[in-house]
């Protein structure tokens, strides 16, 4: 069966400005079907160039066995890599860098998420996606230990997109940024604010104007006086003095409820004194179980398209998808992994980030 891909608003536009300059993106686990059938469509889309890690014999069988071409897609055995040499070189000399000692270098690179990791961290790649076939720990840890982490972000996070044009109140034209999806569990108050600011940034990447972004809370200005209510709304402080200092365009708000920054006539009411609110384009979470549950109830219940987890404060553009990812999933997040991939090389032309 051909992937289908049904366009919608965001990935439209994402296509439209990757044609004109298309990604290398390689995927770690490339001995799937769902990644096979995104592949071929992204070649045949003419926005990406698609490297699958993997075994080549195993990966053209089950192409040949689907129907897939795999004209234009490049499949790369890290095991067999003329690069595994360099890159266990490379990998243990920054681990002993860090004081950590490695027995056996050539093992963990020969591991596709490490392989691939060294392989978008020195430049061979654009962008990188994993996780479709694994649990997301084991990519997170080949990616944190493999590239810089950008020194402005306190930690590493992650951040879905979601698309909903048919649902009210769903960000700008029903697209709408969630940030932490997957990795801090309780977040510190500067953690909070560098999510607000760094998904904030990602959100008006896309938009183009200036965006909307909301930190959640049960309380909304003060109406209940817990810690966890008093925590959001220092990091909404912090935030908004962050982007005043760096003259970033982002309206930021806090400690609100969903129904506030979601729904202008809630807003009205709970706020009465503030005037009218748009509609949330980017919701910060208090801590990783609000937006989790958040995620995969929006997703499963609402019909809402789901693209990431965008890895948030790396040097370089990737993404962890989920066990269950669709074809639709895969195929726009590698479209956002390749857009991420451009703003990188706006910012930094000579690659001069990232270097370990």
């Amino acid at each position: 069966m051909k992937f289908s891909h049904v366009p919608n608003v965001f990935t439209t536009a994402l296509a439209q400005k990757l044609r004109t300059h298309p990604k290398r993106i390689v995927f770690t686990e490339g001995e799937d079907l769902r990644v096979l059938r995104v592949a071929e469509h992204l070649v045949a889309q003419e926005v990406v160039i698609p490297i699958l890690l993997g075994d080549r014999d195993r990966i053209r069988a089950l192409a040949a066995a689907n129907g897939v071409s795999l004209q234009f897609i490049n499949l790369l055995d890290p095991s067999k890599s003329k690069e595994l040499p360099r890159f266990a070189e490379m990998f243990e000399k920054s681990s002993r860098a860090r004081g950590v000692d490695i027995s056996d270098a050539s093992d963990i690179i020969s591991r596709p998420a490490y392989f691939g990791s060294m392989m978008i961290q020195y430049g061979l790649v654009d962008g990188l996606i994993g996780g479709n076939q694994s649990l997301p720990a084991s990519l997170f840890r080949a990616l944190i230990q493999t590239i810089k982490p950008l020194p402005e972000v306190p930690r590493v996070f992650s951040a879905v997109i979601l698309v909903a044009p048919h649902l009210q109140h769903f960000g700008r034209e029903g697209v709408l940024f969630l940030a932490d999806c997957g990795l801090i569990t309780e977040p510190d108050v500067d953690q909070l604010a560098s999510m607000a600011i760094e998904t904030g940034k990602l959100a008006r990447h896309y938009l183009g104007g200036k965006p909307q972004i909301a930190l959640l809370s049960h309380s909304t200005k003060g109406s209940a006086q817990t810690p966890a209510a008093r925590k959001v709304a220092a990091a909404t402080v912090l935030a908004r003095s962050i982007a005043q200092e760096n003259f970033l365009e982002l309206e930021i708000d806090g400690e609100l409820q969903a129904d506030v920054a979601m729904d202008p006539a809630a807003s009205e009411i709970k706020l009465p004194d503030h005037g009218t609110r748009h509609t949330a384009d980017v919701l910060i979470f208090p801590n990783l179980d609000a937006a989790h549950i958040s995620l995969k109830l929006l997703q499963h219940c609402t019909g809402a398209q789901n693209y990431g987890q965008i890895i948030m404060g790396l040097a370089r553009p990737a993404a962890q998808i989920p066990l269950t990812a669709s074809d639709e999933t895969i195929f726009g997040t590698a479209l956002t992994i390749g857009y991420e991939a451009i703003k990188y090389h706006l910012l930094y032309p000579d690659g001069e980030v990232g270097e370990i």
